[in-house]
C-alpha cells in the first residue's frame, strides 16, 4: 500500500529526479520546484512550479495554494542542493520534520563546523578563517605549503584551491573569495591521502552508513591548483577495519552537527593516523553516488530511506545492508572550453551492456565555459563490471571513444 500524502521536492535538475521517481514509487504525490522553466525533473513530478528554491516566501506562498488546493503537505526535501537552510526555514514554519535551524547554520558554514568538530573532539585539520590576503602570508610564513583555502559557503569544488610552492597566493586567495556568497574563506592544512565519501542515515540517533566510495583524483595535476574530482568507486578499497573507523567517525560528526534523524554527507580522507573530517555535508549528494554508485553495487536504495525520515516515518535501518557487491564507477566528461561543433562516438559506445548510463550536458553549437566546478562538467558516464581492473578498462573504451569537437 502505498504512502498518501504530498512531498514537496526543492529542485527539479537531473540530480532530483532520482528522488522525485523513488518519492512516486513509494505512492506520494510529488510536486518539484525550480527557477528554470525547462528542468527536466518536471516531467516526472506530479505537479510542478517555477519557484526558486531559495525563496522561503514564494515556496511558503505555494504551500498555501497546494493546501487550499486539497494537497496534504507531508515533507520537504531536497537532493543534490545544499540548502538545508531553506529546508530548516520551511520545516520549522510547517511544522514538519526536516533539520534544526542551528544544524542548518553550522552546515552552510565551514568555519561553524570546523570549529563544532573541534569542540566536539572530532579529527579535523588545522584550520583558520582569513579575510585577507596579508593574513596568508602570515600563515604560510608560520606554518609552510602546502595549504588549502576554500570559500565557506559552497560546494562542488567551487573555489577551492591548493597553495603550494611558486603559487600566488595573492591571485588564488581572490578567487576563492569571488566564490563565497558572503565574502569570507578559510585556509586549512592540506592532508594527503585517500579520500572517501559517505553517507549516512540516521534515526533516533543512531547511524549507518551505506553510502561509502572512494573518490577519484586523477585529473589533479590537469586541474591544479583547484580540486576536481573525477567521479568514484564502489567499493572502496579501505580494509574492513578501516571502514569501520570511518563509519564510527561520520556517524560522530553526524551528531555533532545536531543531526539525529536524516542524512549526512561526508568527506573524509585517510591519514597516517587514521581518518581525519574534512567536511559534512546536511543533504543527500546530487551526482551519482546515491543514484547509480551505491544501487547498483550493493543493492540499498537509501534515497527511499531518507523521503520516510523526511515525512516522519520510522524507518528499518535494518533494511541497509547490502544485496551485491559489484564493482561500479562514475566519471566525468571535461570539455574544452570554446563553442562544440561535434560530440563523436556516443552512438556507438551507448549500447553497450557494462554502460549504465551516458549523458552528454551540451549540443552543437553551444558554448562551452572554462570549468570551474562541476556545475561546467560536459556529461557523465557510470559503467559497471567484475572487480576494478574490468572497469577501469571499460572507462578507458569510454574515453578513447567519446570526443568533443571544440573550435
Amino acid at each position: 500500500m502505498g504512502i498518501d500524502g504530498t512531498l514537496l521536492v526543492l529542485g527539479a535538475s537531473r540530480d532530483q529526479i532520482f528522488m522525485i521517481d523513488t518519492a512516486r514509487a513509494l505512492g506520494l504525490r510529488v510536486v518539484a520546484i525550480d527557477m528554470d522553466p525547462k528542468s527536466e525533473g518536471f516531467a516526472h513530478a506530479d505537479e510542478s512550479a517555477v519557484v526558486s528554491t531559495r525563496d522561503v516566501p514564494a515556496i511558503l506562498d505555494l504551500v498555501d495554494d497546494l493546501r487550499l488546493r486539497g494537497h496534504r503537505l507531508v515533507g520537504v526535501t531536497t537532493m543534490g542542493s545544499d540548502i538545508p537552510d531553506v529546508i530548516a526555514e520551511l520545516c520549522a514554519a510547517l511544522g514538519l520534520p526536516g533539520p534544526s535551524r542551528e544544524t542548518a547554520r553550522i552546515a552552510t558554514d565551514k568555519t561553524r563546523m570546523k570549529i563544532r568538530f573541534r569542540e566536539r573532539g572530532i579529527p579535523i585539520p588545522w584550520f583558520e578563517e582569513i579575510d585577507r590576503v596579508e593574513r596568508l602570508r602570515e600563515i604560510v610564513a608560520e606554518r609552510g605549503l602546502p595549504l588549502v583555502v576554500k570559500p565557506i559557503d559552497r560546494s562542488g569544488s567551487r573555489g577551492v584551491f591548493l597553495l603550494e610552492a611558486g603559487c600566488d597566493l595573492e591571485a588564488l586567495f581572490a578567487r576563492s573569495l569571488a566564490f563565497s556568497r558572503v565574502g569570507r574563506c578559510l585556509v586549512e592544512e592540506y592532508l594527503p591521502g585517500p579520500q572517501i565519501s559517505t553517507e549516512t542515515i540516521l534515526s533516533g540517533g543512531v547511524g549507518i552508513t551505506p553510502g561509502f566510495a572512494d573518490r577519484n583524483y586523477e585529473l589533479l595535476e590537469r586541474f591544479r591548483p583547484q580540486f576536481m574530482e573525477n567521479g568514484g568507486w564502489v567499493p572502496s578499497s579501505v580494509t574492513p577495519a578501516q571502514r569501520r573507523q570511518v563509519e564510527d567517525l561520520v556517524v560522530r560528526a553526524s551528531l555533532a552537527l545536531g543531526v539525529t534523524d536524516g542524512v549526512t554527507k561526508g568527506d573524509v580522507v585517510w591519514t597516517p593516523d587514521g581518518p581525519r573530517m574534512i567536511e559534512m555535508a546536511a543533504r543527500l549528494s546530487g551526482g551519482d553516488f546515491c543514484e547509480s554508485l551505491v544501487p547498483l553495487g550493493t543493492g540499498i536504495n537509501y534515497v527511499e530511506t531518507a523521503i520516510r525520515i523526511a515525512i516522519g516515518e520510522q524507518p528499518d535501518l535494518g533494511a541497509l545492508v547490502p544485496t551485491r557487491n559489484r564493482c561500479v564507477a562514475n566519471r566525468y566528461f571535461f570539455a574544452d572550453p570554446g563553442r562544440l561543433v561535434r560530440i563523436e562516438g556516443v552512438d556507438a559506445i551507448r549500447g553497450e551492456p557494462w554502460l549504465v548510463k551516458l549523458v552528454v550536458r551540451y549540443g552543437a553549437g553551444d558554448v562551452i565555459p572554462p570549468t570551474t566546478s562541476h556545475a561546467e562538467r560536459a556529461g557523465v558516464f557510470v559503467v559497471v563490471g567484475d572487480d576494478r581492473a574490468e572497469v577501469q578498462a571499460r572507462i578507458d573504451r569510454v574515453y578513447q571513444s567519446v570526443r568533443f569537437v571544440v573550435e
